[in-house]
């Protein structure tokens, strides 16, 4: 993985592709390559270590010029990044490949390809797959029937981009268990791993589904779904337009997303609130009825993702009744789970192609119901789920995810409050909790016009390497969200924990080269939260504290540093609260001189396990 570009034209794709690439490198990377066949029906390639600037400056000295091409950003699963490791690779000047997710029996093929005079060049799971491509092409002489017959012999998951000398104007495409979308031209049709890369060429786009193989030429496509049959599949018209990826006036793509949470909530709730209730069919034309039934919900999901199911798990208890467990995905598709009937399975994805979380979905078959909350309409989560609520967040380009999260709150919100109008919750709650969550822009917005306050405090974890961030209730996993942050873009070491849990064996760490990170609205919760900070605050920690303006903390001398937040109910204040540990973090990680929207080691969309 990560990114894949490819393009069959009737022009130089070279610019295309590169310009691809460009628009994927948010997905994280640390090698990027092209390979185009060129006038003289040869395959050419150039590969870099790095950025795709260096890439783009090696071509400079080496152009390349072709009609059909492959491109690929790869971040390393089997392999150190280097330029032998790098996409696209190739067998025998022959055929070209890129690929996303994991070929997990490589070793076997491997063995068996080297045993039949196969030359290997890199440590890659890929080398093995265009080998097995170039096997059979030899044996079959077209490029469909070679690739029908390798994908047969991989476990695993893969979305590929193939092209070989012996058929120029044409490329084959796939996928598995990876998402893979073609974008329709004039005359010319292109291949990514995301819509966002083809913006520049194209807003029509047709998104292949599980296990089907494209056929692609200048003058057609053809596609075929698993079982070998032809099949049409629908093109959708895209409403981004090719600067929804742009920076803008802001330095860097998640300080942007921070700003653009106001108007994304209000997105969020957009269409969807009719008379002061929520609007079921918003979840589906079926989700009434499921409502009405359901007796337990299970939540799944990854990182971030996982840590709004946790916020959710509050709310589905307390306000309306409904047990609610809530699982990394990682461990629940190995966990053989059991499911009670009339269960409600929640999966919560950001991209809906998170590897885990589909895989998890997939295991459930059809035990259970299947709702997604997603920021991608047309993602395999959405496709394979019985009911979805669209987080309408539009581009998420940061790695370390933002606007996702909070919209991810806002769409549980909406789903505690339709499922609780099934549950008996009283009216009167319901249409206040609404009112509240139509205030919560404005809000926001107060927070990131005074942001300076939490900038300054950003100075004092400048030369540290360790931190612990502490909140009870709603606000533990706005906890855990904050420290993720810290730790992605900042490379700090960063713990949360509940507040309460201190003195069962983290307070042993605190010292005064252990700063503490809290959060404490006014949910009934407050006193206790304080208290745990007093016992920080003895034993000489500092400690940063994120608290209701409505509260009094001046007891807490000068080792506590605050800053008030807007009074907000406590069913809010977890989409208020994580808005300024997002901005803590971000301006940590500029301070600490990070690449704040790529840091090292992470990818934007994990689709491999």
């Amino acid at each position: 993985m990560c990114g894949i570009v490819g393009a069959v034209a009737e022009r130089n794709v070279t610019p295309i592709l590169l310009e691809g690439l460009r628009r994927l490198e948010y997905r994280g990377y640390d090698s990027a390559g092209i390979a185009v066949i060129n006038p003289d029906t040869c395959l050419d390639r150039v590969r870099r270590v790095g950025k795709v600037q260096a890439l783009a400056d090696s071509l400079q000295q080496t152009p390349l010029k072709g009609s059909t091409g492959v491109a690929h950003t790869r971040w390393a699963t089997h392999g150190e990044p280097s330029e032998s490791n790098a996409h696209p690779h190739i067998c025998n000047q022959q055929v070209a490949l890129v690929h996303n997710g994991i070929i997990e029996n490589h070793t076997e093929l491997r063995n068996a390809q080297q045993a039949n005079g196969f030359h290997f060049t890199s440590e890659t799971d890929t080398e093995v797959a265009v080998h097995q491509i170039e096997y059979y092409l030899n044996q079959t002489g077209d490029l469909l029937e070679a690739v029908r017959l390798a994908v047969k012999d991989f476990d695993g998951a893969y979305a590929l981009g193939v092209v070989a000398v012996k058929q120029p104007g044409r490329m084959i495409a796939t996928r598995s268990g990876s998402p893979l979308v073609i974008g329709v031209g004039i005359g010319e049709y292109f291949i990514a791993s995301d819509v966002t890369a083809l913006l520049p060429v194209t807003r029509r786009f047709i998104f292949l589904e599980e296990g089907d193989i494209a056929d692609i030429t200048t003058e057609s496509l053809t596609i075929y779904d698993k079982a070998g049959n032809v099949v049409e599949r629908e093109i959708k018209e895209s409403n981004l337009s090719a600067d929804a990826t742009a920076k803008g006036e802001y330095r860097h793509y998640m300080l942007k997303e921070i700003h653009e949470q106001p108007l994304c909530l209000t997105d969020v709730l957009e269409g969807r609130i009719h008379e002061g209730e929520v609007i079921d069919n918003s979840f589906g034309p079926k989700a009434s009825e499921v409502f009405e039934r359901l007796k337990q919900i299970q939540i799944i999901a990854c990182g971030t993702s996982y840590h709004a199911g946790l916020v959710a798990r509050y709310w589905l208890e307390a306000i309306t009744g409904v047990p609610c467990n809530v699982e990394v995905a990682s461990e629940y598709r190995y966990r053989n789970p059991v499911l009670l009937d009339d269960t409600l399975v929640v999966t919560i994805s950001q991209s809906g192609e998170t590897a885990d979380t589909l895989a998890a979905l997939r295991g459930i078959g059809d035990r259970a119901w299947k709702l997604c909350i997603c920021n991608v309409p047309e993602s395999s989560l959405v496709r394979e789920s019985h009911l979805t609520l669209m987080t309408r967040a539009g581009p998420e380009i940061g790695v370390a995810s933002t606007k996702a999260f909070t919209t991810q709150l806002m769409g549980l919100m909406l789903l505690m409050l339709a499922i609780g109008k099934h549950r008996g919750l009283d009216a009167e709650r319901r249409h206040a909790i609404i009112e509240a969550a139509y205030q919560l822009p404005g809000q926001i917005e107060n927070i990131l016009s005074a942001s300076d306050q939490i900038e300054q405090w950003a100075d004092a974890f400048t030369d540290i390497d360790n931190a612990i961030f502490i909140g009870r209730g709603t606000l533990f996993p706005i906890a855990l969200e904050g420290a993720l942050k810290l730790k992605e873009i900042s490379y700090i070491h960063a713990d949360a924990y509940p507040a309460g849990e201190l003195k069962h064996g983290p307070i042993a760490l605190i010292d005064s080269d252990l700063p503490t990170v809290a959060v404490a609205c006014n949910d009934g919760h407050q006193e206790k939260v304080k208290s745990n900070i007093q016992e920080i605050l003895a034993r000489g920690g500092e400690v940063y504290l994120f608290a209701d303006e409505s509260l009094d903390m001046s007891e807490l001398g000068d080792n506590c540093h605050v800053m008030p937040l807007p009074s907000v109910s406590a069913e809010m204040a977890p989409i208020v609260y994580c808005v300024p540990l997002q901005l803590f973090s971000y301006f940590v990680a500029i301070r600490k001189g990070t690449d704040v929207d790529q840091p090292r080691n992470l990818a934007k969309s994990v689709t491999v396990e």
